[in-house]
Order: C-alpha cells, then sequence, then structure tokens
C-alpha cells in the first residue's frame, strides 16, 4: 500500500509529483531544492545556506511522515559544481554524524531544476 505524503513545511512540487511516497514502512522523498516554503523564494545567497534549507525541506517531509533525519538509510546528493564539495559536506554533517549518517553519492550535474546549485532526494525507514 502507498501513501502521499505531502506538507506545507515544504515546498510544493514543481511539477507532476509528489513530496514523498510511503511504501509499507519506507518513504521515498522526491528531489529537494531551496525553495523556503514561507515565502516560495529560492535561497541562493551562498552553498552553506543554499544546503541547509535543501536540508530543512527533507526536514520537514520526514517529520510529516512521523520520522527524523535518523531514519534517513540512503541520500543522493546532486551538485552543479563539485568544488564546493567540503562545503556542502560541513552542512551536511550538522544534520548526519558519522556513525550514523545514511549511505549517500554526491554527483556532479550540468543543470538542475530552477538551476539551483544542489538537489538531495532520500529514502527512510521507519523503524
Amino acid at each position: 500500500m502507498k501513501q502521499i505524503i505531502n506538507t506545507s513545511d515544504a515546498p510544493a512540487p514543481v511539477g507532476p509529483y509528489n513530496q514523498s511516497v510511503l511504501a509499507g514502512n519506507t518513504l521515498y522523498i522526491s528531489g529537494q531544492i531551496a525553495i523556503d516554503p514561507s515565502t516560495g523564494s529560492l535561497i541562493q545567497d551562498t552553498i552553506e545556506d543554499e544546503t541547509n534549507q535543501v536540508l530543512k525541506n527533507l526536514g520537514a517531509i520526514l517529520k510529516e511522515a512521523g520520522m527524523d533525519y535518523s531514519n534517513i538509510v540512503k541520500c543522493s546528493v546532486f551538485v552543479n559544481d563539485m568544488h564546493q564539495y567540503s562545503q556542502i559536506n560541513a552542512v551536511y554533517a550538522k544534520y548526519f554524524d558519522e556513525e550514523s549518517a545514511p549511505a549517500r553519492e554526491l554527483v556532479e550535474v550540468a543543470n538542475l531544476p530552477k538551476f539551483v546549485n544542489i538537489e538531495i532526494s532520500a529514502i527512510a525507514v521507519k523503524s
């Protein structure tokens, strides 16, 4: 059985998809970009600010599903500039400690929706 999980505390999808889908105990979270859900504005002052907003958006979706960052088992991170790897990691580490961090890939891509610098999707499991 699949259940759609959406929240007004994260940006509305910019296409024909949902913020997340719960299938059994597994939550599949669509790629999030740095849109501030309260204003609808993109946050792109720095890669740190942008990454932080993306992770906040993921957190809002997790919360709506009754989960938190500790439930994430896999993240997919897409960036447009691999030279920002260390700055992204510094922010990412504030949300995940090394001992319980999820599996992850971080790949450089040519373009992202709305020409943002970073997008993160995640898979989380209810314990």
